[in-house]
């Protein structure tokens, strides 16, 4: 991260970095500009503050009249421009726009008395409507004052630890926010990540050596695999640029508080790639073509070229296993596209001579501008409450009974609340009110709920809390404190807790039951008990210990590994009116599983037939006397066993298809006996026949359910 600048540089350096046009006029204005900054800096070897903010506005390539108001901006030359001299000596457009960054910049929550820890409501209120109303006017003020808020950001080291928390938390709370809404990246992480450091600056520190401690390796397979990928697009004959591209520490954070990860090292884009060409077909031909060489994660695919974010953001976001098994995140983007992710509305000037601003853009502004207009100047909650729905998709803020606003990660649950409230309350929960309505535990709170929270007299809380897959908690601050609650207990019921959820996790993944020692091993303990306490009370995730169990396989998986031979069982499991062991066979024309409401038809020499009971060759219209007389009542038993089903899947067809539908079965269980594929004449369509063995109709539901994620389906039919 940059620090103020200490450095000599003349004026005509200046002129020369920050001209970035050919008019002679504008050469004129900005060399008089410069002239009087110069004027007022306090000694040679330090730049002058807006000197600085107009080169990281340079960086953003904005315009120049953008570069001649930000250096007019600052406060020391108001005493010798006012309004009056600068529409003389530049334009009344220019004096203007100066005269609203320098209003902006007149905002001091974070000084003299409104030096608090955080800003308050009503004085992030008036700064919010102050920054609405400038970019009614003109955007760029708002970008300008960007671009100070980040330099002073970078200056703040040397004040005391309240200034630093004041000003982290409005630039968390207002400008990252808006930074991100216009898409002006560059500047978004950098703000986010110097307030993370003074906000949380133990996090902050731990994130920054855990990245740091398998540097030099990760660097070294990143700078391998970039120039394999190199090689692809050379060879496939495509003008590319491909690089590995930073995590920044601050959305490593928020990812991680968001997939509920203990650790790093669970984040599949750890390592990240971004490839960008010149044409949109270009970015799917690259796509399909990695695809093909390395097995992807369907889950973290996003088509954000097709479905574009909100503040204009386009780009084909995938993850695949890599060399050695590693997963390795890739972005694939136009030029275009990346020059307006990393510039947003920096990029899309409306000014400029024969341009026209991104329809996104266009729209995102407009929709900040919109708050403005919806709300009374004296009404600073619904302003702010507008500006969080607008900015904060991924939040959200449900309200004490007393009023107060709880800020909470999207999908919050009501145990998720009483955690926020305080520690004890969310280890003495054992119900919850919604607007006065009781909800279970695991209820998605929505925007502008009321939530009451119900205790008992002693702290019980349950390690299933801390199961993902439950969903009774969201947010990174409630599961550490359930986890630190249980570490406090009993080591004897931990180590027995943790023999138990090794044995269930192996029996789920379909693994043999781990050698103990080995675990002890991977995990770089020294002791068996050591292991198991630590699996016990939540030290070692769910996650982490089924990537030990089951790593993802170095080599491309072969269809034919997912296919077993049918397991075979010499009893059926069904009862024909309440007798089993009698001799049934499954009917091939509807196939029943367990589930489904079934009947049996007693045939001449091969016992009793079950079918479905909407199966059209049982139904009674269609059957003689005699036929009917033949029907029995049966059920299915207790015992556990593979029925065969047969359904059909329609997809897109695409590279990887029947790869990724076997590997979802191959997950989930689900034996294939016979597979195939077709493609449907004059379309893009592919249907894949499979015959597979499951154990009832809720085991078929899940397996269709899993088949549905994937992007490429569109539809499944038995």
């Amino acid at each position: 991260m940059q620090t103020s600048q200490h450095v000599t540089i003349s004026a005509d350096q200046l002129l020369d970095t920050l001209w970035v046009n050919d008019n002679e006029v504008d050469k004129k204005k900005l060399n008089l500009a410069i002239t009087l900054s110069l004027s007022q800096q306090d000694s040679e070897e330090s730049l002058p503050y807006s000197m600085q903010v107009a080169l990281i506005l340079q960086g953003l390539n904005v315009d120049q009249e953008t570069l001649i108001v930000c250096i007019l901006s600052d406060r020391d030359l108001t005493a010798k421009l006012d309004e009056e001299e600068l529409t003389k000596k530049y334009s009344s457009h220019i004096a203007a726009l100066v005269k609203s960054v320098r209003w902006i910049n007149n905002f001091r929550n974070c000084e003299g008395e409104h030096l608090h820890t955080a800003p308050t409501e009503p004085e992030q209120a008036e700064r919010l409507r102050g920054m609405l109303l400038a970019m009614v006017q003109d955007v760029r003020v708002v970008l300008i004052k960007l671009a100070w808020r980040l330099q002073y950001l970078r200056n703040l080291n040397d004040t005391t630890e309240t200034m630093q928390l004041c000003v982290a938390q409005e630039t968390m709370d207002i400008f990252a926010p808006l930074a991100n809404r216009l898409g002006v990246n560059q500047l978004k992480w950098e703000l986010e990540d110097l307030s993370f450091r003074y906000l949380k600056p133990h996090t902050y520190k731990t994130i920054a050596k855990a990245l740091s401690v398998k540097r030099t390796e990760r660097e070294t397979y990143m700078d391998e695999f970039v120039q394999t990928l190199k090689n692809l697009t050379e060879s496939l004959k495509l003008e590319s640029k491909v690089y590995g591209r930073p995590k920044h520490i601050y959305s490593i954070y928020r990812k991680m508080q968001r997939k509920q990860l203990d650790s790093i090292d669970e984040l599949f884009d750890l390592r990240a790639i971004r490839i960008i060409v010149h044409n949109i077909s270009t970015c799917y031909a690259l796509l399909g073509e990695i695809h093909a060489r390395w097995r992807n994660i369907p889950k973290e695919y996003d088509d954000y070229i097709a479905n574009r974010k909100a503040n204009g953001y386009q780009s084909l976001h995938t993850v695949i296993y890599g060399p050695h098994g590693k997963t390795v995140e890739i972005q694939i983007r136009t030029f275009d596209m990346h020059t307006a992710a990393e510039l947003g509305v920096a990029a899309h000037w409306q000014y400029k001579e024969g341009g026209t601003q991104d329809s996104a853009m266009e729209s995102a502004i407009a929709s900040l501008r919109n708050l403005i207009e919806t709300n009374d100047n004296d009404n600073n909650q619904n302003l702010l409450d507008d500006f969080r729905s607008e900015i904060f998709p991924d939040r959200v803020f449900a309200l004490t009974p007393k009023g107060d606003v709880i800020d909470l990660p999207k999908h919050a649950t009501p145990l998720d609340f009483a955690y926020s409230i305080h520690t004890s309350i969310g280890h003495r929960c054992n119900g919850a009110k919604v607007n006065g309505k009781m909800v279970p535990l695991t209820y998605s709170l929505q925007n502008g709920e009321q939530v009451k929270v119900l205790t008992q007299k002693e702290e019980k809380p349950k390690r299933s809390w801390l199961n993902p897959s439950l969903g009774y908690l969201r947010s990174s601050k409630a599961r550490y404190s359930v986890r630190h609650w249980l570490r406090q207990q009993d080591h004897e019921t931990n180590k027995r807790d943790g023999l138990l959820l090794l044995e269930r996790e192996a029996l789920r993944l379909g693994v043999d039951m781990p050698d103990i020692n080995s675990m002890v091993k991977k995990f770089k303990l020294q002791r068996k008990s050591e292991f198991l306490i630590a699996l016990g009370r939540g030290d070692i995730g769910t996650q982490q210990l089924a990537n030990v169990l089951m790593p993802p396989p170095e080599e491309e998986p072969k269809l034919e590994n997912f296919i077993r031979p049918e397991k075979t069982n010499s009893q059926s499991g069904i009862q024909v009116n309440g007798v089993d062991n009698l001799l049934v066979n499954i009917a091939n024309c509807c196939k029943p599983v367990p589930g489904d409401d079934i009947i049996g038809y007693i045939t001449v020499g091969r016992g009793v037939s079950i079918h479905r009971k909407t199966c059209p060759n049982i139904n009674t219209s269609h059957l003689t006397e005699e036929q009917q007389s033949r029907l029995v009542e049966v059920s299915w038993g207790q015992e556990q066993r593979h029925y065969s089903v047969d359904i059909v899947v329609t997809g897109i067809d695409r590279p990887g298809l029947l790869r990724d539908v076997a590997n979802v079965l191959a997950v989930e269980n689900a034996n294939i006996l016979d597979i195939g594929i077709s493609n449907e004449p004059n379309t893009l369509r592919s249907s894949i026949n499979i015959t597979m063995q499951i154990e009832n109709t809720s085991h078929l539901e899940q397996v269709v359910n899993k088949l549905n994620d994937l992007n490429s389906v569109i539809d499944i039919r038995r």
